[in-house]
């Protein structure tokens, strides 16, 4: 399907419509780890959460803990989506030792027995020791980005102003996965809701963004109005 063809697709749907050793205590350790080529990050990720995550994938796959540590790491997410409070309890300047500790230990009581060889507690004291706990949701939505690449696959991120039906969302996945844009990659469709667009889709895969929001059919409109006058 041409990159055309795919626009078309999306502007139909874009009609209005009824995050088993012990850690160093600091983030060199990891840096070092990463250097091993065997177990290099599949792709890089920038900012502080995605150097850790990077870290973490390293320090993971030497111990053949990558499954482990995926589905760890994706009970957090969870915990995160459930406990909107929690982001501002884990970035409080005012944590004490015994805080952070059993904040570690309830974040490990939520993954269960699924944390092999103990990779992400491990993980969790060392964000804790370094006051980096604050970071752990990006680090949860960057490491799913890893092992998505790590698989072959490439996230379709669809960005809307209200939840999208799942007929719509099959439509759009199977629409890109017949186009260039997905490379030939399977396709992970990540479903996001931002009120702020108004209405329409931000279709992002890959590297590319399709914008087909009406915010930005109104700032264009505003730029034309603007550089008439």
């Amino acid at each position: 399907m041409s990159s055309g063809r795919v626009r078309r697709t999306l502007l139909q749907l874009a009609a209005p419509g009824p995050a088993h050793r012990v850690f160093r205590a600091n983030v060199r350790g990891y840096a070092q780890a990463a250097a091993v080529q065997d177990t290099k990050p599949p792709v890089a990720l920038f900012g502080l959460d995605g150097t850790y995550a990077s870290a973490l994938y390293t320090a993971a796959a030497k111990t053949s803990s990558l499954d482990s540590t995926s589905k760890s790491l994706a009970a957090l997410a969870e915990v995160f989506k459930r406990d909107a409070k929690l982001p501002l309890i884990l970035n409080a300047p005012t944590l004490s030792p015994s805080d952070k500790s059993q904040i570690v230990q309830e974040l490990q009581r939520h993954m269960g027995a699924q944390d092999k060889g103990e990779t992400v507690k491990n993980f969790l004291k060392t964000l804790a020791d370094n006051n980096r706990l604050g970071i752990l949701q990006g680090v949860c939505d960057k490491f799913t980005t890893l092992m998505g690449a790590a698989r072959g696959e490439m996230d379709l991120t669809v960005t809307s102003a209200a939840k999208l039906d799942n007929k719509v969302l099959q439509r759009l996945e199977a629409a890109v996965a017949r186009s260039e844009y997905s490379q030939g990659k399977k396709l992970k469709v990540v479903s996001k809701i931002n009120p702020d667009i108004m209405g329409g889709l931000v279709v992002e895969v890959g590297d590319r963004t399709i914008d087909l929001s009406v915010s930005a059919k109104i700032a264009k409109m505003n730029k034309l109005l603007t550089d008439t006058l």
